[in-house]
């Protein structure tokens, strides 16, 4: 039989809760977003020097996640959605988290530096410090608009990328940034929608709690009206082309028009139907930023305009 009163506490942490840490989910698109940003710009690079250039931005998503889930891990404990983290959870000591979020961010920022160029490194640095700093430690807890503002952290891999290539900053990054920067919003308050009760409890100043659903549903319908323009503006560039056009006029089509259901809709049908179009919406909104991406990709192979 066991003795209940052998057990000491969480199970002992195993290399899968670390690389939990590194948020891999979020990273796969940080990875393939500075990707793309790397691979259509003017400049093309050594195939083994842009692979480790892409590992190293790759270590650098994953050090802001730890230092995320270090300093968040009151209100992760909190959240349904986030109770089972390695740090909340226990598995992780917080101290651990700290420890591998800044060994990473040093490494990534020097490593990139002498692999690709410093001006990539120091925006690297700077997005690390953004996201761990300026979103998670101030705006996160402090205002509505933290996704709003914040949401830049998620949109510079991309020109991370083209600056590991050019060293330095063109229109065509700067609309890749603008396609995540206006898509973040929609995707995080389309989630909060149906969320709305996890962060209330965690005291986060999500818009649907400081606002209410009615309030949040106009901003979303407003956002998908804003971030199209920008999405087909960059099929007109050098990195653009017939494909991409095709696809982002499509997933535009559908993204505004899911947006309209959301801003049709009443707190009443929501609930009555379990949320069935909000979280059909945030589905989509997870396919957008990729598809796009993914069309830039397809499309510098074949070619552009």
């Amino acid at each position: 039989m066991t003795d209940i009163n052998a057990y000491e506490g969480p199970a002992e942490a195993g290399f899968g809760d670390y690389v939990a840490l590194l948020k891999p989910r979020v990273m796969s698109l940080v990875v393939f977003t500075a990707f793309v940003g790397l691979l259509v710009a003017p400049v093309s690079m050594n195939p083994f020097v842009a692979f480790c250039a892409v590992l190293f931005i790759a270590l650098g998503g994953g050090a802001s996640g730890a230092l995320n889930m270090w300093y968040d891990a009151d209100i992760d404990a909190v959240m349904k959605r986030t109770a089972g983290r390695p740090v909340p959870s226990g598995r992780v000591p917080p101290g651990d988290a700290l420890a591998l979020g800044i060994a990473l961010s040093g490494l990534s920022v020097m490593m990139l530096g002498l692999a690709a160029n410093w001006f990539a490194a120091g925006f690297l640095a700077f997005t690390i410090f953004f996201y761990a700093v300026v979103y998670t430690v101030w705006l996160k807890r402090s205002t509505p608009q933290n996704i709003v503002i914040g949401g830049a952290a998620g949109a510079f891999p991309p020109m991370i990328g083209w600056a590991c290539a050019t060293g330095g900053i063109g229109l065509e990054s700067l609309l890749m940034f603008a396609l995540i920067f206006f898509w973040t919003p929609p995707h995080f308050w389309a989630l909060a929608l149906f969320m709305k009760e996890d962060y209330h409890k965690a005291g986060v100043p999500m818009l649907t709690v400081t606002h209410g659903r009615a309030a949040t549903r106009r901003h979303i319908f407003a956002y998908t009206l804003v971030l199209a323009p920008f999405a087909l503006w960059l099929g007109f560039t050098s990195v653009g082309g017939p494909l991409y056009l095709a696809v982002a006029v499509v997933l535009n089509a559908l993204f505004i028009l899911g947006g309209w259901r959301i801003l049709r809709r009443t707190e009443d049908e929501a609930q009555a139907d379990g949320y069935k179009v909000e979280k059909g919406y945030f589905r989509l909104s997870l396919y957008y930023t990729f598809l796009h991406f993914l069309a830039l990709l397809v499309q510098h192979w074949l070619g552009g305009w």
